[in-house]
C-alpha cells in the first residue's frame, strides 16, 4: 500500500488522485500472495471480489461521490464471518467448502461504508483457542518474529493488519481473541460492549460472551472501524487531553505474577498516563481470579449444544483441541452452568458499580510477551507455570463474563523484540471513553513503536 499506513492516510491519497481504490486493492493482494507464505495470516485471498468493490469505489470517487467512511478501505474478515458467495472456513476441515449465501451483517454494513475485502484471515479452529495454531491451515505466524505465535483466535486478523496486507479486520472475541492477537502482534485491537456490533452471521462459539470487534494499526483506524460496524459516530473519541480522568490500576491482580519485561513496559505505560494528566487509582476487580472459571464454566457448555449437530456428524474431523472441548462439554453440569451464571451477574453488578468511581481500567493485555509456536506452559520468575490458554486470557475474559468495552494498544518492545500490549477498559456502552485514552496513551507514547514497526512493514 506505499505509504499510505492509515486509513486517514489513504483517504486523503484518493481525493488527491495520488493512487486509486483498484491500484491498492491490487497491490495488497500481490503482497498477500508473495508474503503471506511466511505468516499463513489468510486462508482465502479474495482477489475477484475485492477487485470489484475496488472498481465501484473508483468509480464512486470519480463520480465525486465521497461514498462512505471506509471508501476503498481494505480489509480482511476472520473467516467464522460469513462472506456471501466467498467460503468461510471457520478455520475448520468439515467446512472447508462452505460457502455462505447471505453475508454477516458487520460485512454488510463495512461493505456499505465501502470497504474492500482483500481475504479471510486464519483462525483457531471454530475460536475454540487463544494460540495461533491450526492443524488444517496453518500455524498462523507472528510478523515480528515467525518463531512466535500471533496469538488468538483471531491471529489471522491481527497478523494481516501487522503484516501491511490491509488497514483493518473484523475479529471476534469470546476470552480475549481479538486483544490477544492486537497484543502479541503490535496493533490495535477493540472489543466493544457485547452486543453492540450484530453477531448475526458470524459462527458461534459462546453467545454469552462472544463479541465482534474491529482490529487496526492504530486507535483512530479502529474507531474509524467501529463507526461503520456499530453505526455510530466515534470520531470526539480521538482526542489528546485526558487531564483530571481517573484511571483504575488493579496492582495486586498485575503484579501477583508477571513477566518482569511485561511489568517495566506496564510501569511505563503508567508513569506516561500520569504525565499527561490522569489521576491513577488503586482498585480491586471483583471476583477477578474466578474469571477464568467463570467463562469456561459458559463458554464450555454453550460451545457443545452450539456443536451438537456437527459432532453428531463429524466428529473425527475436527481437530484434538476441539474434540478436548466437546469432552468437557459432555460432562458439564446443569448447576455448574448456573453456578457461573450467578457469578457473572455479580462480578458485572460489581464492575458497574466501580465504573462509577473511575473512567477507565488499565492492566497490562496479558501477564507475558508472545511464546513460541507450540510451546504450552509459561514459566514466572517464581517458579510457578501456567499453561499458555490461562496465561492470555487471564486480565482479559473478565470483560467477556461481563460484557464490557476493552481494547489492547500497544506499549512497546520487549528486550527480544516482541509487542506488549496496555488493556484501558470502560462503563458499558463507553466506548468511546476506552478509546479516549488509548488515542492520548498513543500520541504521547507509541511514535517511536509505530516507526519500528513502520521500519519491518518495509521488510515485508
Amino acid at each position: 500500500m506505499g505509504p499510505y499506513r492509515t486509513i486517514k492516510e489513504l483517504q486523503e491519497a484518493y481525493r488527491q488522485g495520488w493512487v486509486s481504490p483498484e491500484e491498492i486493492a491490487e497491490d495488497c493482494l500481490t503482497r498477500i500472495e508473495t508474503a503471506d507464505g511466511a505468516y499463513r495470516s489468510v486462508i482465502t485471498v479474495t482477489g475477484q471480489s475485492a477487485r470489484r468493490q475496488a472498481q465501484a469505489a473508483g468509480a464512486r470517487l470519480a463520480s465525486g461521490d465521497g461514498g462512505g467512511a471506509l471508501l476503498g478501505v481494505p480489509v480482511t474478515y476472520k473467516d467464522n464471518v460469513d462472506t456471501a458467495g466467498i467460503r468461510t472456513t471457520n478455520g475448520s476441515h468439515i467446512d472447508r467448502e462452505r460457502v455462505p449465501s447471505r453475508n454477516a451483517a458487520v460485512v454488510d454494513r463495512l461493505e456499505a461504508a465501502g470497504a474492500v475485502a482483500v481475504g479471510k484471515a486464519n483462525l483457531y479452529e471454530y475460536a475454540f483457542g487463544i494460540t495461533s495454531d491450526n492443524p488444517f491451515y496453518g500455524a498462523v505466524r507472528n510478523p515480528w518474529d515467525v518463531r512466535y505465535m500471533a496469538g488468538g483466535s483471531s491471529s489471522g486478523s491481527a497478523a494481516s493488519v501487522a503484516a501491511g496486507f490491509c488497514l483493518g479486520s473484523i475479529g471476534t472475541d469470546t476470552a480475549g481473541s481479538i486483544r490477544v492477537p492486537s497484543s502479541c502482534c503490535g496493533v490495535v485491537g477493540l472489543k466493544p460492549t457485547h452486543g453492540l456490533i450484530p453477531a448475526d452471521g458470524v459462527e458461534t462459539l459462546s453467545w454469552t460472551l462472544d463479541h465482534v470487534g474491529p482490529i487496526a494499526g492504530s486507535v483512530a483506524d479502529v474507531a474509524l472501524l467501529l463507526e461503520a460496524a456499530a453505526g455510530r459516530s466515534y470520531a470526539r473519541a480521538c482526542r489528546a487531553d485526558i487531564r483530571g480522568m481517573r484511571i483504575g490500576v488493579p496492582r495486586g491482580l498485575v503484579y501477583r505474577r508477571i513477566e518482569p519485561a511485561v511489568r517495566a513496559l506496564f510501569d511505563e505505560a503508567l508513569a506516561a498516563l500520569a504525565e499527561l494528566g490522569a489521576v491513577l487509582v488503586d482498585v480491586e476487580l471483583p471476583l477477578a481470579d474466578r474469571a477464568i472459571d467463570v467463562a469456561v464454566g459458559i463458554a464450555t457448555p454453550e460451545v457443545g449444544y452450539v456443536h451438537r449437530e456437527r459432532i453428531a456428524a463429524s466428529l473425527a474431523l475436527y481437530g484434538d483441541g476441539a474434540a478436548d472441548t466437546f469432552a468437557r462439554s459432555r460432562a458439564a453440569l446443569a448447576h455448574e452452568y448456573m453456578d457461573a451464571m450467578r457469578l457473572r451477574a455479580e462480578m458485572t453488578s460489581g464492575l458497574d458499580a466501580l465504573f462509577g468511581d473511575v473512567d477507565a481500567i488499565v492492566t497490562p493485555t496479558m501477564p507475558a510477551a508472545p511464546t513460541l509456536l507450540g510451546q504450552e506452559e509459561v514459566l514466572f520468575p517464581d517458579g510457578v507455570s501456567e499453561s499458555v490458554h490461562e496465561c492470555m486470557i487471564r486480565f482479559t475474559c473478565l470483560y467477556n463474563v461481563t460484557g464490557h468495552p476493552a481494547l489492547s494498544v500497544p506499549c512497546g518492545l520487549t528486550p527480544e523484540g516482541l509487542p506488549a500490549g496496555l488493556q484501558i477498559a470502560a462503563a458499558r456502552h463507553c466506548e468511546e471513553t476506552a478509546l479516549h485514552v488509548a488515542y492520548a496513551y498513543e500520541q504521547a507514547a507509541l511514535p517511536g513503536f509505530y516507526a519500528e514497526r513502520e521500519s519491518r512493514l518495509k521488510r515485508i
